[in-house]
């Protein structure tokens, strides 16, 4: 109901306006063409002002409504992310400043500046030290402000410290997959002539490289809270992108061309639906390129818990590659013997109980 109070004051602000437009036009007519156009100036530059102060008045207004439903209130789930969060407040803090200059600026002059008796314009077509300083003084601004961007741009794109846990994530029409290494801490090799769709090997995994033989496959991504985590970014189809707007992050999937970026956790799943007083919090996996008619739908959850939680998540995870060849997996194996055992066994009691 608030909000629809506003766009009924908004309009008739509008209507009250142009009612005093269309007055004017009448007065111009009974008080002839040079008067009007004076009165006319006139409230123009009255109503410059109005519009400079109802604007600051409704940027304020604004900001106060809907900053604590951005993510900023919240801070950065990771390490990295509070770098980005801190250029993003001075980028705003400076061009906020100018902003604030400049359409003051903009807005007084026209006030003051109005059509006046016995006052004439100064013109002049060219002047260098003017041009000069607002040529140089942005450039300037905007060249250290560049600067910052790729100093923390080149920080999560380097080289990912040694402890790291490598996820390989793989973007696709529309959903998102996930494989870790198993205890050799190595991803296998891929190779996309083996891919096959809609069952089986979906991430074209090559199994004849025994590195992958204990790699795990899933759809949702578990990381251990306080340890940095690399991300091996992957598409099958078309680009995506990985978008983490929680940890300040994201990154292209380029089909053919791997990227990566590595952060670090800093609130577990439990700790941020506290935070921010949602019990139904989770962290989400955008895909921030338009990839195709159900990209709205491509989202992906990462679960950030201890690392006895992570660990223990690990351990309930089967190698993809026993997934797809049961008859290599020792435990199914086992089963088979004492299968066939119990069987030998039912047979060798059923002959010396037989007349």
């Amino acid at each position: 109901m608030k909000d629809l109070y506003l766009v009924a004051i908004t309009a008739m602000i509008f209507i009250v306006i142009f009612q005093i437009a269309k007055a004017s036009e009448y007065v111009s007519v009974l008080k002839g063409e040079e008067k009007s156009r004076k009165q006319n100036n006139k409230i123009n530059a009255f109503l410059m002002i109005a519009f400079l102060i109802l604007g600051f008045i409704g940027a304020w207004y604004c900001n106060e409504l809907y900053f604590g439903k951005t993510l900023f209130p919240q801070g950065s789930a990771s390490v990295e992310g509070e770098k980005i969060d801190e250029m993003l407040y001075i980028t705003t803090a400076v061009t906020g400043l100018v902003f604030i200059i400049t359409q003051t600026l903009l807005f007084w002059f026209a006030y003051k500046y109005q059509e006046q008796d016995g006052k004439k314009a100064f013109y002049f077509p060219h002047n260098n030290k003017l041009e000069l300083i607002w040529t140089t003084v942005p450039a300037i601004f905007l060249t250290v402000l560049v600067v910052f961007g790729l100093k923390f741009w080149f920080r999560i794109t380097a080289d990912a410290p040694k402890e790291a846990i490598v996820v390989e994530i793989t973007g696709h029409q529309f959903a998102w997959d996930m494989r870790y290494p198993g205890v050799d801490n190595k991803l296998g090799k891929k190779n996309y002539k083996l891919y096959n769709k809609p069952s089986g090997n979906t991430l074209a995994v090559d199994f004849a490289d025994p590195d992958s033989h204990d790699d795990l496959h899933t759809t949702e991504m578990h990381l251990p809270v306080g340890k940095p985590v690399k991300l091996v970014i992957n598409a099958q189809d078309v680009i995506h992108d990985v978008g983490l707007s929680h940890f300040r992050l994201k990154m292209d999937a380029v089909p053919g061309i791997p990227t990566t970026m590595w952060f670090t956790p800093k609130y577990t799943t439990e700790e941020m639906k506290k935070r921010t007083g949602n019990p139904n919090f989770v962290y989400e996996i955008s895909c921030d390129q338009m990839c195709g008619k159900g990209h709205f739908s491509m989202r992906g959850v990462i679960v950030v818990e201890t690392e006895e939680q992570y660990n223990k998540w690990l351990s309930e995870q089967k190698p993809e590659y026993l997934t797809l060849h049961p008859e290599k997996d020792p435990s199914k194996a086992k089963e088979n013997q004492a299968t066939t055992d119990t069987t030998a066994k039912q047979q060798v009691v059923a002959q010396m109980i037989k007349p």
